[in-house]
């Protein structure tokens, strides 16, 4: 069965026609990790982290963003669909 990401963020390099993310690989983490992070951290990395407790939904992030139209597609070393 296919998975789909949906996503609402229409300024992301990744978004899709149908509200949906073509991003090969995507890292989803808690606001609070989100905050101290560089924008390099992304879903290549995510086995050097430990698993945080978000507690709500509003508490989370999308790591793997990149602005529409930047030239950092390849920031984190993750080959991601144009």
């Amino acid at each position: 069965m296919a998975q789909h990401i949906h996503c609402i963020v229409s300024d992301c390099h990744y978004y899709a026609q149908g509200n949906l993310c073509k991003a090969n690989e995507i890292l989803v983490a808690t606001d609070a990790f989100g905050e101290k992070q560089p924008d390099q951290i992304d879903a290549t990395m995510s086995s050097q982290y430990t698993a945080e407790q978000a507690g709500t939904c509003m508490a989370t992030c999308c790591k793997s963003y990149v602005p529409k139209g930047s030239n950092m597609t390849t920031q984190d070393g993750v080959k991601k669909m144009s």
